[in-house]
């Protein structure tokens, strides 16, 4: 198997680790009174935000993982999903402006996943 960049170690990494943090903390959260008075702003049921919510901190984690391993779906699935939560979110958010640092984040993930030396390990990965 290839070397896997340094770029994709820190990503699936930051992945694993702040999605099972969120995950926590999100768990901890649900009964929060001002996570719940912002939460009822969005036209969204909160029980669906929830479960939109817990979905994509487990797609997080797991690309996470098959990313790790070299697994060229991880990173495909951590992009749609991660834009497609942009999408629901700045439709539905209430503070839309609180997203541009994530957009940022998104974009500079995106452009480390997708770089020559990403493509040649997941490739390689692949044939095996």
């Amino acid at each position: 198997m290839k070397k896997r960049p340094t770029s994709i170690t820190v990503i699936a990494w930051i992945l694993i680790i702040t999605g099972g943090l969120s995950l926590i903390g999100t768990t901890f959260s649900l009964n929060n009174p001002e996570v719940i008075k912002i939460m009822e702003k969005s036209p969204v049921p909160i029980f669906i935000q929830n479960i939109i919510m817990y979905v994509g901190l487990i797609i997080t984690i797991t690309s996470g993982i098959a990313i790790l391993k070299g697994l060229n779906w991880g990173r495909y699935t951590y992009v749609i999903w991660s834009i497609f939560s942009f999408i629901f979110s700045l439709l539905t958010s209430p503070m839309k402006m609180a997203m541009i640092p994530g957009l940022v984040i998104l974009l500079i993930v995106i452009f480390f996943l997708f770089r020559s030396p990403a493509n040649n390990y997941f490739v390689e990965g692949e044939r095996e």
